[in-house]
């Protein structure tokens, strides 16, 4: 509708360091043009002088951008037992070049959590997360990294303030925790799993299938995790029969495979 949309992105770009590139072209333009029909504006650069005179039109714009829809460090005591029992015990065992799988990822608080705990632990160099969601439109939205306020409510301050940085009202996560995560798409009830795990995170999504779907996907994590692996679930999940799939309960929400 609009001409210029290639100016535009790097004007939004120079403004808010988000990168529309890493939307759908097609969709994101078509929703933008409706934004900024809205507000009367008559061009893209009409609009993006709206947005760097006018505070409330910029944080509606950001907020248009923002994801709504999960948390970061979501129930803080089980990132808690993560921190402090489990990564010691998969360094201790299995070294510093841990294979990570954060599984259903949705819009990447998950992988992006991991990270940053990890990182108490590693060096960011040598932290590396495999994320996976069926989802094309969710990972494109994780690869932007833009959240608002609620989303990350529970992540540390020393992390939100050494890896956020603020957009109007909403909060832009550092390219340095979005290089350690690589994104891929994969149906969990179809695609081939990752081998040789040592950490599967898969957390309140099993509970949307059905007991023989969710008997499936736990037999499948447990294949990928190597010996003493450890699989991290969510909080409304319980494996009923775990100990048939091949696991042993460590606490409440992690299973590691192998019967001791």
């Amino acid at each position: 509708m609009f001409e210029g949309y290639e100016k535009f992105k790097k004007d939004v770009f120079k403004l808010t360091t988000i990168d529309l590139n890493a939307y759908k072209e097609k969709q994101m333009r078509r929703r933008i043009d409706s934004l900024v029909v809205k507000n009367r504006a008559k061009s893209y650069d009409e609009y993006i002088a709206l947005l760097k005179s006018d505070t409330e039109k910029f944080d509606q714009f950001v907020n248009f951008l923002t994801i709504n829809v999960s948390e970061f460090y979501r129930n803080p005591d089980q990132w808690k037992f993560l921190d402090e029992k489990v990564f010691p015990m998969l360094i201790e065992q299995f070294g510093k070049n841990l294979k990570i799988w954060s599984a259903a990822c949705s819009t990447g608080d998950e992988p992006y959590s991991l990270v940053m705990a990890l990182s108490r632990h590693l060096p960011l160099n040598q932290i590396k997360i495999i994320a996976t969601d069926i989802d094309k439109q969710v990972l494109e939205k994780a690869q932007v990294g833009l959240y608002d306020e609620k989303s990350v409510a529970s992540v540390p301050e020393d992390f939100k303030k050494k890896y956020f940085s603020r957009v109007g009202s909403s909060y832009k996560i550092d390219d340095q925790i979005k290089r350690r995560v690589e994104f891929k798409q994969h149906n969990l009830l179809k695609d081939p799993y990752p081998k040789d795990c040592h950490l599967i995170v898969c957390r309140n999504v099993v509970i949307y299938f059905t007991d023989e779907a969710k008997d499936e996907i736990y037999k499948k994590f447990c294949d990928s995790l190597v010996e003493d692996g450890t699989l991290f679930i969510g909080s409304t999940e319980q494996i009923m029969h775990h100990k048939e799939l091949g696991f042993r309960r460590n606490q409440s929400f992690f299973f590691q495979k192998g019967v001791k």
